[in-house]
Order: structure tokens, then C-alpha cells, then sequence
């Protein structure tokens, strides 16, 4: 079967997602050592992403209703990708701690819209099949995506992995740019219409 473009960028997306959420937990010794804190206090920042994990999700789907789809995905990338490079330059913990928190701010929304943009790129026959393509990304990212930015981390310093990650960030943007169609915010902004297009159809 040929890969969908749009799909591999989805993918790619979620696959730079997975990474930054999971990858600080191998590496929290090196953080707390370099940043002057205990690993217990550095853990909390894997925490802070969870938190913003869960404000994000409703904040994002409430204001971005009449965003284009390609643009919101975009532009959630772009939250993605600044969070990231923050986190590579920070000189304090007060600093990443902030960082993380940005980034995790599109995390719900990008799974969200995603699955419905992925689910839109094929026929309805389809459609679970290109939305388990797109969270193929973020299997992939606990396989392999988090140990290696734990080896990058060790042994390049810790701020390696988040600039590996921002370098992601920014291809994804660019293939999203160029392999997603012009896609319309949904009528009336009516984000629970928007996802009944996973269940229009066979599955």
C-alpha cells in the first residue's frame, strides 16, 4: 500500500511528541546535576507536562475552532517546536520548567485534530487504518525515539536531545506545509461535528 505524505507528516509529528514527553525521564540524573536540583524536584517537570497535557487539550479545542486545519496543525507544531528550543537554552530550572509546560500545551490538540485530518486523506474504508499510521509515530518514539535521545543526553549533555527535538519540530512543519491539502475549519467552529467524521462510513 503507498504511503500518504500527509500521513508520514502526521506521523512524523507524533513521533517528536512522543519523544519530548517521555525522553526527560532517562534523563533526569543529568538535568538535576547540571541545573543544581534534586531528581525528585527535576522530576517534577515530567510532571508539568502532564499538567499541561490536560489544560492544553480544552483550551486548545475552545479557541481554535475556526483555524484551518492545516494551519492550527501547523501552528501547534510551532508551540511544539519554540517550547523545545527553549528548553535547549535554558540556564535555569524556573526556565525549563516553563519550557515544558509550553510544549505540552499542544500535545492533546494535535493528537486531536491529526487523527480527524488523517482520517479525512483517505477513503472512509480507510479511515482507522491512516489514524493508527499517524499514532504509528508515537509507538515508534517509545521504541526507539526515547532511547536515543537518553544516549544523546548522556553522552552529548542533556540539551542535545531538546535541539535533536526542535529540529523535528521543524520538519514537521515544513512536511505538514507541503503535503497536507488546504483543509477548512469546520463549519460553525463545532469541534464535536468535526469528529463525527470518524464514524461517517465503514471503519
Amino acid at each position: 500500500m503507498k504511503l500518504n505524505p500527509g500521513l508520514l507528516a502526521l506521523a512524523v509529528g507524533a513521533f517528536g511528541i512522543g519523544v519530548t514527553e517521555f525522553a526527560p525521564m532517562g534523563l533526569l540524573p543529568v538535568i538535576a546535576g547540571d541545573l543544581g536540583v534534586s531528581i525528585p524536584t527535576a522530576g517534577l517537570l515530567i510532571s508539568a507536562y502532564a499538567l499541561g497535557v490536560v489544560l492544553g487539550a480544552p483550551l486548545m479545542t475552545l479557541t481554535t475552532g475556526r483555524v484551518p486545519r492545516r494551519t492550527l496543525l501547523i501552528a501547534l507544531a510551532g508551540i511544539f517546536t519554540v517550547g523545545n528550543l527553549l528548553a535547549a537554552v535554558s540556564t535555569g530550572y524556573g526556565m525549563l520548567m516553563a519550557a515544558r509546560i509550553l510544549t505540552s500545551l499542544n500535545h492533546g490538540a494535535f493528537f486531536g485534530v491529526g487523527s480527524i485530518v488523517a482520517a479525512s486523506l483517505v477513503p472512509a474504508e480507510r479511515r482507522a487504518g491512516a489514524v493508527a499510521a499517524m499514532f504509528m509515530g508515537l509507538t515508534i518514539a517509545n521504541v526507539v525515539g526515547v532511547p536515543l535521545a537518553t544516549w544523546a543526553g548522556d553522552h552529548l549533555g542533556w540539551r542535545s536531545s531538546f535541539w535533536g527535538i526542535s529540529a523535528l519540530g521543524i520538519l514537521t512543519m515544513a512536511a505538514l506545509r507541503l503535503t497536507l491539502p488546504a483543509l477548512p475549519a469546520p463549519t460553525g467552529g463545532n469541534a464535536m461535528a468535526e469528529l463525527r467524521v470518524l464514524t461517517r462510513g465503514p471503519v
